[in-house]
């Protein structure tokens, strides 16, 4: 195993459930503003996650009165309070950028069923 990510090991989280490209989070974020410190919501499509240990990221896609926004956050970062997985998505790719070219129903991802 790399000395790197072994050192990083212990500072990774334990709680972050199984997620992949095409599942609908919910990520609730630390904003600071000035003193104060609350939690904003940001709910998209997960249209990329980047596996490299500690410094693991994933990408969130939504779109806010008509444009949309993109936001890159840290697997393990002290910004992130909490993720939670709101659907399930059926896709076939690892990285989704071709929803940056869709709009409409034609950006919907189909949810993947359990029976």
């Amino acid at each position: 195993m790399n000395t790197v990510n072994y050192i990083g090991m212990e500072h990774m989280r334990k709680d972050i459930p199984a997620f992949k490209a095409g599942d609908t989070l919910r990520v609730h974020v630390k904003i600071t503003e000035g003193d104060k410190q609350r939690i904003q919501m940001f709910q998209g499509v997960c249209i990329k996650r980047h596996n490299d240990g500690v410094g693991s990221t994933f990408t969130v896609r939504k779109v806010s009165n008509g444009v949309g926004v993109e936001r890159v956050f840290p697997l393990h970062g002290p910004t992130v309070n909490k993720i939670e997985v709101v659907m399930v998505g059926r896709v076939r790719r690892a990285k989704l950028y071709y929803l940056r070219k869709l709009q409409g129903k034609a950006a919907r991802i189909r949810e993947k069923r359990t029976y």
